[in-house]
């Protein structure tokens, strides 16, 4: 592939994890299209940013829960033309105990962070086919690896998408296109701020909790040159916490 051309599609690409990986797949090279539900001020300083390193970046709005809606905006910005790489990293936490978990906070969940994947990939699956080359990152947790008290529906969600990126795998590898999923552990952003580090910190083995910048490092080298004969796996980023 021309490295002028290479396109990446982020999913939930413009805060916290995401906006790491946008930042680094365009260090790597990529044109970048990160989405998010809203643009604002974040989204433009994120595509500011890019263009300082010379890259292209297309801020896309959608919502990964809207099917029809999420479809529409995918086809108007890449038509028949897939991206390269496709990293889904929509999602959203709403903790509760299981006897007292509200159904909003079961639907909301699920329907973003396991339902939004099949609404942003699925629409852009058969392009990666037709180009027999590409690659999909999933943003899984090790909470879906483990399962987390206080978290059944995130829990539900991201091991959901642990099975689907393994099952995506055997179907399209001979296709030459690479499916793998990354699961972090307690990553520092917004989304962890409030969590007790006293009570926190003792579970890892590295005594800290980990940078986006981690999480993108690994999903940069999914993307790369280097991880040719890596499909179908999970790639732990926890500092031990699951080991």
């Amino acid at each position: 592939m021309n490295d002028r051309n290479r396109i990446a599609f982020i999913a939930g690409g413009c805060r916290g994890i995401g906006r790491e990986i946008t930042l680094r797949l365009a260090k790597d090279g990529f044109d970048v299209a990160p989405s998010c539900r809203k643009r604002g001020p974040e989204a433009e300083s994120l595509a500011e940013e890019v263009r300082k390193m010379g890259r292209e970046c297309r801020i896309l709005e959608l919502d990964v829960r809207d099917r029809e809606g999420a479809r529409k905006v995918l086809e108007a910005a890449f038509g028949d033309d897939a991206p390269d790489v496709v990293v889904y990293n929509s999602g959203i936490a709403k903790d509760n105990l299981f006897v007292f978990m509200k159904e909003s906070q079961w639907d909301d969940v699920l329907e973003t962070n396991l339902q939004g994947f099949f609404n942003t990939v699925h629409p852009l699956i058969f392009g990666m086919l037709a180009k027999r080359g590409g690659r999909i990152v999933v943003i899984s947790s090790a909470s879906g690896q483990t399962g987390q008290a206080g978290q059944v529906n995130y829990s539900a969600s991201k091991a959901g998408l642990i099975g689907a990126v393994k099952a995506l795998a055997r179907e399209v590898g001979r296709k030459g296109l690479l499916v793998n999923a990354v699961a972090p552990g307690v990553i520092d952003t917004e989304m962890t701020r409030d969590l007790p580090k006293d009570t926190v910190l003792p579970l890892i083995p590295l005594r800290r909790f980990g940078s986006a910048a981690e999480v993108a490092g690994v999903v940069s080298f999914l993307c790369g040159p280097d991880s040719t004969y890596i499909h179908g796996q999970v790639i732990a980023v926890n500092g031990g916490l699951v080991i």
